[in-house]
């Protein structure tokens, strides 16, 4: 069963625009890939504060920096 809060995101969703949509495909994508890519590659790093402090030392993070704020840039323009 969808919840109505759902379904409100859904007719918030489709009222944005197409790039506004795409942008928030591609930040939901991001955050799913870095959130499992914290269970995997911190297992035992639990704390979200200590998760954190370890998370810009790792070389696939750092590489993906860059690339994140190229993305944020659109929604300075828009």
């Amino acid at each position: 069963m969808i919840s109505s809060n759902l379904l409100e995101i859904e007719r918030s969703i489709l009222a944005l625009s197409v790039e506004e949509q795409l942008w928030l495909l591609e930040s939901i994508a991001r955050q799913i890939r870095e959130s499992e890519y914290i269970k995997d590659k911190l297992p035992d790093v639990k704390n979200p504060e200590e998760q954190l402090e370890v998370m810009p030392c790792e070389p696939k993070i750092q590489t993906e920096i860059p690339l994140i704020n190229d993305e944020f840039a659109i929604s300075e323009i828009l």
